[in-house]
């Protein structure tokens, strides 16, 4: 059965590395944002990883040693001695998000450092640590995934 696995690169090799495995014909997933760079002379907008050196790979637990054929590519990343392998509905999930589906939540009696558990929409069911409060905003970093997420009310 394929399992997503989380593989590291080199700095600033993300898009690189994710076409050389693309070229063979390895399922990966590399999330990306649009953001607007300042240059002296002009703003550009560019694509930058979500998670910096992180690429996701789908494959069979035999085939996880092909993407060392690729310049650029570091390691897997373990967990309990073991490669860590992230389910496909949080995969889902994080394609959802970056899609721009809307995650609503309502903010009253929270602080900073309050455990939450997200009751609706993409990413319902996953539990996360509140690390900033506004009056209708949170920021919630992900325990699962490692990633700051943002609800408004």
């Amino acid at each position: 059965m394929n399992k997503w696995y989380v593989l590291y690169t080199k700095p600033n090799r993300e898009k690189k590395v994710l076409s050389q495995l693309v070229k063979l014909n390895m399922s990966v997933y590399c999330p990306m944002l649009t953001t607007v760079r300042q240059w002296s002379d002009r703003k550009k907008k560019i694509l930058t990883p979500l998670i910096p050196r992180v690429i996701f790979v789908k494959c069979l637990e035999t085939e996880r040693d092909q993407v060392f054929q690729v310049p650029g590519v570091q390691h897997y990343l373990f967990w309990l001695k073991k490669p860590a392998v992230v389910r496909g509905s949080e995969i889902k999930a994080l394609q959802e998000w970056l899609n721009g589906e809307i995650i609503e939540a309502k903010v009253h009696d929270l602080k900073v450092g309050d455990n939450y558990v997200i009751k609706n929409q993409v990413f319902n069911g996953k539990e996360g640590v509140v690390s900033e409060v506004s009056k209708n905003r949170i920021q919630i970093v992900l325990k699962e995934l490692g990633i700051k997420i943002s609800l408004t009310k």
